[in-house]
């Protein structure tokens, strides 16, 4: 089969596609015949050499796709796992999305959604489970609360906000432009931050007192200003360090305000982990899905031969929503 291979760390010209050993189910797999693959911040940190895939994973990246059943592993029809030849899935991954066809633990495995596309299913996995495990499993989000989403154009930020909105929160944002802001609008946000021109913890603070949880993808010196940005009792999910890796912070401002700050990865969580999670999104995620409170946000689609193009297009932070690739 054919992927996308990492020919050594560096820009988005390391990626080509090569051809590699077909996957082939383990016990308790599937195999997927991959109709698309999402792209994620992670595989850029992959590709340039900071963010090796856990041990037994495919060494090319992709962290979800969707596609059909075409192979079960040992065990997996006598497990009561409710997967067949022919399903259409979406499945959330260690990697080895970018390909053809990918090997992945069936716990880790939905059924589409009704009313969800083969291909735009691909945009769901990762951004979904991502939001609903740090968001509102760990964070806490409840009804009235005020969520504050730092890029929330992105694909982890579209559906922040549309799950916010539908669980009865009130959403503000930022973004880099009245484009990115008037998308986030359309999802449900009402805050809408130009984070260029505006300060964000002046504006929040304004608008509602502070935000009780901040889904913060930046890490780096917002988290002195997320702090700073937080209601009494507040709640800061870190899950990425765009803005880098290091930071200070004024604990006696943190106690201050009983403030909970909870940083978080997903990719290198145990199988076991991973299928509760994803079952916890399939039981309270996928009905909103099925009756169209939240739908997937597609910005731009990519041929699988096109990877670097799609890297090139996400570092560049010009689009909105997810970015796919299609084998």
């Amino acid at each position: 089969m054919r992927a996308v291979v990492i020919r050594e760390p560096g820009d988005a010209s390391v990626l080509e596609l090569a051809d590699v050993e077909d996957a082939r189910a383990g016990a308790g797999e599937v195999v997927i015949e991959v109709a698309a693959a999402g792209v994620n911040r992670a595989d850029v940190s992959q590709r340039q050499g900071f963010y090796p895939p856990p041990p037994g994973v495919p060494a090319w990246p992709g962290l979800e796709v969707s596609g059909t059943v075409v192979e079960l592993g040992e065990g997996v029809a006598a497990s009561g796992t409710p997967f067949a030849l022919g399903d259409r899935v979406c499945a959330l991954l260690g990697g080895g999305g970018y390909a053809e066809r990918v090997a992945v633990p069936a716990g880790q495995v939905l059924a589409l959604p009704d009313g969800i596309g083969l291909v735009e299913a691909a945009a769901l996995p990762e951004v979904v489970a991502t939001v609903w495990s740090n968001v509102f499993l760990l964070a806490g989000l409840a009804a009235g609360e005020t969520l504050l989403v730092h890029g929330g154009s992105s694909g982890i930020g579209t559906m922040a906000v549309q799950l916010g909105r539908a669980f009865g929160a009130r959403v503000a944002v930022t973004a880099s432009s009245a484009a990115k802001l008037e998308a986030c609008r359309e999802l449900g946000a009402e805050i809408l931050i130009d984070y260029t021109t505006e300060d964000f913890v002046e504006r929040v603070r304004a608008a509602t007192g502070g935000a009780d949880v901040i889904l913060d993808v930046v890490g780096g010196d917002y988290l002195e200003r997320n702090v700073r940005a937080l209601a009494v009792e507040g709640r800061i999910a870190n899950i990425a360090s765009m803005g880098g890796r290091t930071a200070s912070i004024d604990l006696g401002a943190l106690m201050m305000k009983r403030g909970t700050l909870r940083s978080t990865s997903l990719r290198a969580r145990p199988p076991a982990e991973k299928a509760a999670l994803m079952a916890s999104v399939g039981e309270n995620v996928w009905p909103l899905l099925a009756d169209g409170a939240v739908r997937p946000v597609v910005g731009a689609t990519f041929p699988l031969d096109q990877a670097p193009a799609a890297h090139r297009l996400m570092e560049s932070s010009a689009h909105i929503g997810k970015i796919l690739l299609l084998p």
